[in-house]
């Protein structure tokens, strides 16, 4: 096995496959090797979320997260269709329930459309019915950019093209990095070399960044998202996606509906706080990653400042009266016959010093290294952006 190469990518997920993509095609006789630790790609956030194509309604405008999203959300479109892929731009309402949700639509409408989205009106009660029979509210916004995509066979795809390109890459999974110097890294898998390193570990994105002796302002800290699933006879009630106005306070969660590739509707998630970073089962720990998070003192600003917020989504997880009560405030006949336990994910949440959940892109430089410090969602929607923002930063190290 060649253990030298051009180029080094850690992390198998598709920020890290959309890297190697677009460095590989502006690069092609540059020999690329990706690691990834798990025996499969796209096997923890990328292969585990809500297998939605963002709209880039949400987001600040100007942000990496807005500008990001609409390119991303382009090309993964035109993407899909030349590599025959599972999508669907199906559209999404985003559902007020009260009036003081009903207030917010207007001013998120306007974010959706200075981040150029065409289209997006609001639509009231009984336009709500026509699309989505059996939602209620008040009033919605109809997002017509909103789709859904199979993120893992995307992951897969983006391999394929990579090889491709350069029968000479290696893409090898089941490779660990323990250790990292100047231009060489020591996995379980043997020796590696190269000049440049990029650094898309995810949950394990600050540990990398220390190993590389990047200091650093923030600390990665998980949450469990779990999910509920219609059942088969269920299904119907749900023709699409359907969401709820955001929190101001935690714009990325909500309990929402989403029609997945494969026909499943899953109803989620909530959010808890994990004690192990690849934590996926209530009982999962692990003490170093427990005392890694309750020893950094921002965590507990978090907790202290939404305390309520992170009783709620605990007793959720524990209680499917209490999470079928919230889906209940979009889908008032909605039963607990109609639902069962779904599948879990985990999310890497970037934690700043002061206790502020760091809610943008983060990507630095290091020397001759680049790392993704986080990417949270839509991360998986602006992959292919994302990759062209990495390549510009591969540019200017040349």
């Amino acid at each position: 096995m060649n253990n030298s190469f051009d180029l080094i990518v850690i992390g198998g997920g598709l920020v890290g496959l959309s890297a190697a993509y677009k460095i590989q095609k502006n690069y092609p006789k540059k020999n690329i090797l990706l690691v990834e630790k798990e025996k499969e790609l796209a096997f923890h956030q990328s292969g585990r979320n809500s297998g939605v194509l963002h709209s880039g309604l949400y987001y600040k405008p100007g942000s990496y997260k807005a500008k990001n999203c609409v390119n991303g959300r382009e090309q993964l479109v035109d993407f899909a269709k030349k590599n025959n892929l599972k999508y669907d731009v199906c559209g999404k309402i985003v559902v007020a329930v009260n009036q003081q949700e009903e207030d917010q639509l207007p001013s998120l409408l306007e974010k959706g459309k200075k981040n150029g989205l065409e289209g997006l009106k609001i639509i009231n009660q009984n336009q709500i019915k026509k699309i989505e029979p059996y939602i209620r509210g008040l009033a919605a916004i109809w997002v017509p950019q909103t789709g859904i995509i199979d993120y893992v066979q995307v992951a897969q795809c983006l391999k394929e093209k990579i090889f491709k390109i350069n029968s000479k890459s290696q893409v090898i999974t089941n490779c660990k990095v323990i250790s990292n110097n100047k231009n060489s890294i020591i996995t379980n898998r043997g020796l590696f070399y190269a000049k440049n390193f990029i650094f898309c570990g995810g949950l394990f994105s600050d540990r990398l960044a220390k190993k590389d002796n990047l200091k650093l302002d923030l600390k990665i800290v998980s949450f469990r998202g779990e999910y509920y699933q219609l059942k088969s006879k269920s299904r119907h009630k749900v023709k699409n996606l359907v969401y709820p106005v955001p929190n101001p306070e935690f714009p990325f969660l909500g309990v929402h509906f989403t029609r997945m590739t494969d026909g499943n509707i899953e109803c989620g998630p909530n959010a808890v706080f994990t004690f192990k970073r690849e934590g996926y089962k209530k009982g999962d720990f692990n003490f170093k990653d427990t005392i890694d998070s309750l020893s950094y003192p921002a965590i507990w600003k978090l907790f202290f400042k939404h305390w309520r917020f992170g009783l709620n989504e605990y007793k959720r997880s524990y209680s499917k009266r209490l999470f079928l009560k919230q889906l209940q405030r979009m889908m008032p006949s909605l039963s607990l016959d109609d639902i069962e336990l779904g599948r879990t994910g985990v999310r890497a949440m970037a934690l700043g010093r002061d206790g502020h959940i760091i809610d943008d892109f983060r990507i630095q430089q290091n020397g001759q290294n680049i790392h993704v410090l986080n990417a949270p969602s839509p991360a998986a929607t602006a992959c292919l952006s994302i990759g062209d923002y990495i390549l510009e930063h591969y540019n200017s190290m040349k």
